[in-house]
């Protein structure tokens, strides 16, 4: 073990609309964006699964 590891907990990346990036290495900018993306997909899976249940309502009440 060197002198120099850290054993702390690491603190979860995230990320705030609108922050400052100019801080932020290469390394870490592809992280966030890694993050982002994820969310994204997470959110347009929700909003398919909410679509696809609100369709099935409607038809219910259509028949």
């Amino acid at each position: 073990m060197s002198l120099f590891d850290d054993d702390r907990p690491q603190k979860p990346v995230v990320h705030e609309i609108g922050s400052d990036l100019s801080l932020l290495s290469v390394d870490e900018l592809s992280s966030r964006i890694d993050l982002l993306e994820a969310e994204i997909t997470r959110l347009k899976e929700e909003r398919t699964r909410k679509s696809a249940g609100r369709l099935a309502a409607e038809n219910l009440f259509r028949s």
